[in-house]
């Protein structure tokens, strides 16, 4: 080397690379999540972490099956906070403005939020029991989608489908699919053959399929009563709001009365609701206590 001044100047520079290098990683393994790391949420002081947060083991199975109200809402809240503008951007009052699925006689009060409507409105607490993890069941941050990589979630696991954080066809589809009118034998759509029936879906479902509902994320009793004083209730989560093209196969549970012979459309048919939503007089629940979520 020509200089020795330019010598010390390139140790010099390689020094401070080295130092400046050490620095950065020690910075991103403290950064790093453990498999052990937990998020402390009490109520009022989520951590501001949002990378831990987000890794928290109770955001993923078997944490999630235990995970409260109070727990989720400790960090996500917004989703009952948050409420819908008045006015739209484009001048389109909200009070003035409804969709398709909001046409029923039963459909009430405000224009209201996604989660609000499915928590915390009168309807939902009167017919409904629903809790964060009815629909929530994890999902991976990262990849988004099942088996992409050899630490996504596996192929197998339902939780979730694809750059979804829900399993649409395990939940939404449950009350927004269309009602199968060709398998309950109706001569037509419900809206052009109800009168046919006295607007009363009772009028057969008396002595048809009388085991229904019995599942922990609704109140079974009093959707019949609600049903039994308007048709709407009934239609509202059997076609009546249906995001989907396709209706759900829902259990086929065994009546006093049922016929012994299988229809073919029911050969596939579970005769049992998921364990997990089975109520807690038949099976030892999995879920934490429900919480007031208002």
């Amino acid at each position: 080397m020509e200089s020795p001044k330019t010598g010390l100047l390139i140790f010099a520079l390689i020094a401070v690379a080295t130092v400046a290098g050490g620095f950065l990683g020690w910075t991103i393994r403290q950064q790093g999540l453990s498999p052990q790391s937990t998020v402390v949420l009490p109520a009022g002081g989520p951590s501001t972490d949002h990378l831990r947060a987000t890794y928290d083991p109770i955001h993923f199975k078997p944490a999630i099956d235990s995970a409260t109200d109070a727990q989720c809402l400790a960090c996500h809240r917004e989703v009952l906070e948050d409420k819908v503008r008045e006015t739209s951007p484009a001048g389109v009052k909200a009070g003035t403005s409804k969709a398709w699925y909001q046409q029923l006689s039963t459909y009430q009060g405000e224009q209201d939020t996604f989660h609000r409507r499915h928590l915390v409105t009168p309807m939902a607490k009167e017919l409904m029991n629903l809790s964060c993890t009815t629909c929530h069941q994890g999902h991976d941050p990262r990849e988004e989608a099942q088996g992409s990589s050899a630490t996504a979630a596996p192929q197998s696991d339902k939780s979730f489908t694809l750059r979804k954080q829900v399993n649409v066809e395990t939940t939404c589809l449950k009350c927004h699919g269309q009602m199968n009118a060709p398998v309950m034998g109706l001569p037509s759509a419900w809206p052009e053959s109800k009168e046919m029936f006295g607007n009363s879906c009772l009028t057969c479902h008396a002595a048809i399929r009388t085991k229904r509902h019995q599942v922990s994320y609704l109140k079974a009793e009093a959707i019949e009563a609600a049903g039994a004083k308007n048709a709407d209730t009934c239609y509202g989560c059997h076609g009546g709001r249906s995001w989907y093209r396709i209706s759900y196969p829902y259990p086929r549970h065994a009546w006093e009365g049922m016929a012994p012979e299988v229809p073919d459309w029911a050969r596939d048919r579970p005769t049992e609701s998921e364990a997990r939503f089975l109520i807690p007089t038949t099976m030892e629940t999995t879920a934490g206590p429900r919480v007031n979520t208002k």
